[in-house]
């Protein structure tokens, strides 16, 4: 679940116990109207229209942070320096890989930055190979400036139903 996975352990429940109630509305219903198909077709699209809207909201919110490790040719200053002028924090290694020496980039950038970190790696590096993982907590560290007021107003909100934080 989605504020599980962001360590909001205290929202999680909240959250649940609504989807069960509505759930449980829907249900009835349902028990009610047996011989109506069109109750059946209502709850699935009712299901399905709840998923896409989560999953929206999930992607317009974009919280949280995210690691994007770049593996490129050993000749990766111009990325590595291009990422560090925009303000993003950058670890850069040498390592071996299938075909020889190769250079390991990692950043640790904010969900709504990504897009933008990525096109600056395919402009910069076109046959780099990236992944984009998931990060549960950071501490300290750099980052590229200008959360936007309102991402910090509701980050505030939250912070009361994380756990330990």
């Amino acid at each position: 679940m989605f504020p599980v996975a962001r360590g909001m352990t205290y929202a999680a429940p909240l959250i649940g116990f609504c989807e069960v109630l509505i759930w449980i509305f829907a249900i009835g219903q349902i028990m009610q109207n047996l011989s109506n198909p069109l109750c059946y077709v209502a709850y699935a699209g009712g299901f399905a229209t709840g998923n896409y809207v989560g999953m929206v909201i999930v992607e317009r919110l974009s919280l949280g942070v995210v690691l994007v490790r770049v593996i490129t040719q050993p000749e990766a200053s111009t990325l590595v320096g291009f990422l560090r002028d925009q303000g993003y924090g950058v670890t850069a290694t040498d390592a071996e890989g299938a075909y020889g020496p190769v250079k390991i980039v990692f950043s640790i950038v904010r969900r709504k930055e990504v897009k933008t970190v990525v096109d600056l790696v395919k402009r910069l590096n076109p046959r780099a190979f990236y992944c984009i993982e998931e990060v549960a907590s950071t501490e300290k560290g750099v980052f590229a400036p200008g959360a936007a007021w309102h991402d910090v107003a509701f980050l505030r909100i939250l912070r009361f139903f994380r756990k330990g934080k």
